[in-house]
């Protein structure tokens, strides 16, 4: 898997994930996104809305989710600041 791909949120590979909210969130994680590790051992990361928890979900795998937290760590995706 080289790319992000969105799943149906009753997939089995979803059913172990455990999600987390972002403890910055302002109102408790109730406008924020939530992710949590697939439990296949794949190292893959799952991503949805947390006001839609069967809406759709993203898939990284593990380079790609990696590459991304080391971007918000050097402040790639500060837009507003």
């Amino acid at each position: 898997m080289n790319a992000a791909e969105t799943h149906a949120p009753d997939r089995p590979d979803l059913a172990g994930v455990a999600w987390h909210i972002s403890t910055k969130s302002d109102n408790g994680g109730a406008s924020c996104v939530e992710a949590g590790p697939l439990a296949d051992g794949s190292g893959r990361v799952a991503v949805r809305h947390s006001h839609h928890p069967n809406g759709s979900v993203i898939i990284y795998t593990r380079v790609e989710w990696e590459a991304f937290l080391a971007g918000v760590r050097e402040g790639e995706f500060d837009f507003f600041a």
